[in-house]
């Protein structure tokens, strides 16, 4: 257990965390909006302060003792992944659905089944750790954020956007 475990600090770092990953994630969807209307300059400011916002973020979950080994990483990212697909994000298509709020409710839907599939892909790394394997390719929809081995799909199964449209992750 932490000498922080159940301090402010705890407290606060973990707000702050929070707090600069979420902006980390406003920025670049900023800085996407600003290269669509031709704002380069400002573009780059966004991604410029999201990289700052993600240094930040780092070192607070650095001093949380929140990175460890990755046999110790894996299956901790399998249960954050299994909570949201299994009961975090079903609830929330539940709300959106009897709320009527149908964008709400696809966009939660394609996150609870891309979840799934991320923790199957951690589970699969975890046990292939001691394994040399051949180095492969992720391509990620832009769409949904459907995650997939070695080559994108002609069709994303779960939005329908074609494969080629998917990002390769080096």
């Amino acid at each position: 257990m932490s000498e922080l475990t159940g301090s402010k600090t705890e407290f606060n770092l973990k707000e702050a965390f929070a707090g600069e990953s979420q902006a980390n994630r406003r920025y670049l969807a900023f800085a996407k909006q600003a290269d669509a209307e031709g704002f380069a300059q400002v573009a780059k400011l966004f991604r410029a302060a999201a990289e700052a916002e993600t240094v930040h973020a780092l070192a607070h979950l650095r001093v949380m003792g929140g990175i460890r080994s990755t046999a110790e990483n894996l299956p901790e990212a399998i249960g954050g992944e299994t909570h949201e697909f299994k009961t975090m994000y079903p609830r929330m298509i539940a709300d959106a659905e009897e709320e009527g709020f149908k964008k709400a409710e696809r966009s939660f839907a394609y996150a609870n089944q891309v979840e799934e599939i991320h923790a199957g892909l951690f589970e699969t790394a975890l046990d292939s750790l001691r394994e040399e394997l051949e180095p492969f390719h992720y391509y990620v929809c832009p769409v949904c954020g459907n995650t997939v081995e070695g080559q994108a799909p002609e069709v994303c199964p779960i939005c329908r956007t074609p494969g080629d449209r998917f990002l390769r992750v080096e």
